[in-house]
């Protein structure tokens, strides 16, 4: 919080190379602070932070109207074409400590497409990633957000018959974080309801987890 009629929400996106994490970054925004395109390489290579305007017509507390800011961290896809799992890391925790080591992060958005299946060895060594990266109460801090949802939807599913038919990876997965889930429309997001919507979701988990924030320090040793 910056005074009492603005709220700060901090986010980091993290996932695989074109799920479609730095765009979803932009959705969150409202801009285009990240770059992204389709690649034969990784193309985030390093860590970035967008920060949006005031939003208004979001969130009340306490019978009041808050402005919202959103803060996002864009970071290097795990695993990368160019760089190693070490080098991701650091980079990803150092980047962390440096913009949000004194407000804290809320969220951490593990980004997956929901047009394509989750297998077990993907989703072993990304879940041992984010431990590493936020500790052993990331559960309470992560949510998943499925891009591509729009492709789902064209192929005849809903929301209700995709989960209803997703791998036992993925249902675990859900369970894991609390069912802390978020699908994400790549045609609609770049609209401000569609975005409104999003936002909300996101403020309802930080809301679930009493507005607890994940302090985290760069360790050097």
């Amino acid at each position: 919080m910056t005074d009492t009629c603005e709220m700060t929400i901090n986010l980091v996106v993290l996932g695989r190379s074109q799920t479609g994490k730095s765009a979803a970054g932009n959705s969150l925004l409202g801009s285009s602070d990240f770059e992204s395109r389709q690649s034969p390489s990784s193309v985030t290579t390093c860590c970035s932070l967008g920060r949006s305007c005031r939003i208004l017509g979001i969130i009340r507390r306490n019978g009041c109207e808050l402005a919202l800011r959103v803060r996002v961290l864009d970071t290097p896809s795990y695993p990368h074409s160019g760089l190693s799992k070490e080098q991701v890391g650091d980079m990803v925790r150092s980047a962390l400590a440096h913009h949000f080591g004194e407000e804290g992060l809320h969220l951490a958005l593990w980004v997956l497409r929901a047009d394509l299946p989750l297998c077990p060895d993907e989703s072993n060594d990304a879940v041992q990633f984010i431990q590493e990266l936020l500790g052993p109460t990331w559960k309470d801090f992560t949510a998943v957000l499925l891009t591509h949802a729009d492709k789902a939807e064209e192929a005849g599913w809903s929301e209700e018959t995709y989960l209803h038919s997703a791998s036992s990876t993925l249902l675990s997965l859900l369970s894991s974080v609390q069912h802390k889930y978020i699908f994400l429309d790549n045609q609609k997001s770049v609209f401000k309801e569609e975005r409104a919507i999003v936002l909300r979701k996101l403020l309802n988990f930080i809301r679930q987890n009493n507005y607890q924030v994940l302090l985290l320090k760069h360790s050097k040793e």
